[in-house]
């Protein structure tokens, strides 16, 4: 006997379930399949019991029991795993039905399947959905794109298990972002912005340990007390509760056991390459993702910190004035992190024919997400008053603030650099800043060398055209003097 069910949902590892349960609790009705037949049996006697789940052993099942125009969401491993499923898909669904991919793909793959998929006349849906665990049981940030008129079939039900933000609460953090790849293009700038986010927060933490020898009750307070402020963030709130956690195993905290050797799944990677093929700076995310790498040659690290020299020790100014000048950089360098992520986002924009709301994307990451943040009201006000903004630094308010953090933040850099503590978050981001406020930069003479050793011609600032010169003839020879 079929039932006639809201949506099935295809991938029952963490992620899947939760989503499928934050489905359910808003009233529909939701079948589920997994490839290990198992796991439905699991999940339908345990957290979903007594709930309007039907477990299916088969794809042809799952398909049997959805409602029409049927909407399937695949929660799989992102690659060929996904061309697979639809491929197996395909046959079994009619014309008008939806396929949605909620899994971290690449945009590039959800610009390809959208057209395929288009072309045998169903409709597809890539949408980026963040938040992890948590954010997918109990409201995550979603971002739809792929077929337009697939939209309205699944607004009611994305908007209903969205994060909610608002005075009221109700303004779901969900909205179509654009066609094809968008969503999930929008989704790896939130991945990125992230990285940025919590290599500023590691800088501003080591700063503080090192350079002023804070303890963990320290900074546990000093967390609690920015994240009352301007920083007040998701992540500002996690890394204050990660102070607090001692260790079970052992005496001390378990922050300072845990290997200084990081992770990464590749969506940071993704908008720094990208970010090259438009041509656009976004240097924060970059240097994050380079800052990882170094972290994970542990190895190296340690053999080289027996060989190599170079300052060390403590600063002996006033401590209170010191932390907050680094909170002060921590807020200009995350202005420039999210100044990168929006530029690269209207460059992709432009570049792949997508009309991006960028007020709409901040309100989108507003609740639900890893980087969310009260920060991101800002930049929807910033982009509701001009829709055209060419970057966030030139808004009034974010002008303003990076200018009064700028001795503080320059005061750090020095800091660091003088006792050896790595900060390349924060150089890189006041680097991007002091390069995009000069008028001029010494790209004259790069275009020089060019044209010197491969006649790549320049530009003149005194006349139009494209020039070259001998410059081999015209030089003026070297002298014997030393």
């Amino acid at each position: 006997m079929t039932q006639s069910c809201d949506l099935g949902l295809i991938g029952l590892a963490v992620m899947g379930e939760n989503l499928a349960l934050n489905i359910e609790s808003r009233g529909y009705r939701v079948a589920v399949y997994n490839r290990t037949t198992s796991k439905v049996d699991e999940f339908i006697s345990g957290r979903a019991k007594g709930k309007k789940f039907v477990g299916c052993h088969s794809l042809e099942d799952l398909v049997a029991n959805l409602a029409k125009p049927r909407k399937v969401m695949m929660m799989v491993k992102a690659g060929p795993a996904v061309d697979d499923l639809i491929d197996t898909l395909l046959p079994l669904l009619s014309p008008g039905d939806i396929l949605i991919d909620g899994g971290n793909t690449h945009f590039a793959d959800t610009e390809r399947r959208t057209k395929y998929v288009e072309s045998k006349g169903l409709r597809y849906i890539g949408t980026g959905v963040s938040g992890g665990e948590e954010g997918a049981l109990k409201g995550p940030s979603m971002m739809p794109g792929g077929s337009p008129d697939a939209w309205p079939a699944v607004k009611p039900i994305f908007q209903a298990i969205a994060a909610k933000v608002g005075p009221k609460g109700d303004i779901p953090c969900c909205e179509w972002v654009g066609p094809r790849g968008a969503g999930h293009y929008v989704k790896m700038v939130h991945n990125g912005i992230e990285y940025g986010d919590m290599q500023l927060i590691c800088e501003a933490y080591f700063m503080m340990k090192e350079a002023l020898g804070l303890s963990n009750e320290e900074l546990y307070d000093v967390f609690t007390d920015w994240n009352r402020g301007e920083l007040d963030s998701y992540l500002i709130e996690i890394t204050r509760d990660i102070f607090s956690v001692k260790d079970r195993e052992a005496d001390g905290y378990l922050v300072d056991k845990i290997m200084d050797r990081a992770g990464a799944k590749g969506t940071g990677k993704w908008m720094s390459q990208l970010a090259l093929d438009l041509g656009v700076p976004s240097t924060l995310v970059t240097e994050a993702v380079y800052a990882r790498c170094l972290s994970a040659m542990k190895d190296a690290r340690v053999r080289a910190s027996k060989m190599l020299k170079g300052p060390t020790g403590t600063y002996d100014g006033n401590r209170r004035e010191f932390i907050d000048a680094i909170r002060q950089a921590l807020y200009a360098s995350k202005i420039c992190s999210y100044a990168q992520g929006f530029v690269q986002l209207q460059h992709a924009a432009a570049e792949y024919d997508w009309p991006l709301d960028y007020g709409q994307c901040a309100l989108v990451w507003r609740g639900g997400c890893i980087i969310r943040a009260v920060f991101l009201e800002r930049i929807k006000e910033a982009f509701d008053a001009d829709p055209n903004l060419e970057n966030l630094l030139l808004a009034p308010y974010f002008a303003n603030a990076v200018t009064k953090a700028q001795g503080a933040w320059r005061h750090v850099l020095v800091t660091a650099t003088q006792i050896g503590i790595p900060v390349p978050g924060f150089a890189t981001a006041l680097a991007y800043y002091d390069g995009y406020r000069r008028e001029r930069l010494p790209a004259n003479l790069l275009q020089a060398q060019r044209d010197y050793f491969g006649a790549h011609t320049y530009e003149r600032l005194d006349k139009s055209g494209v020039f070259h010169t001998d410059w081999l003839r015209e030089r003026r020879q070297p002298t014997n003097k030393t």
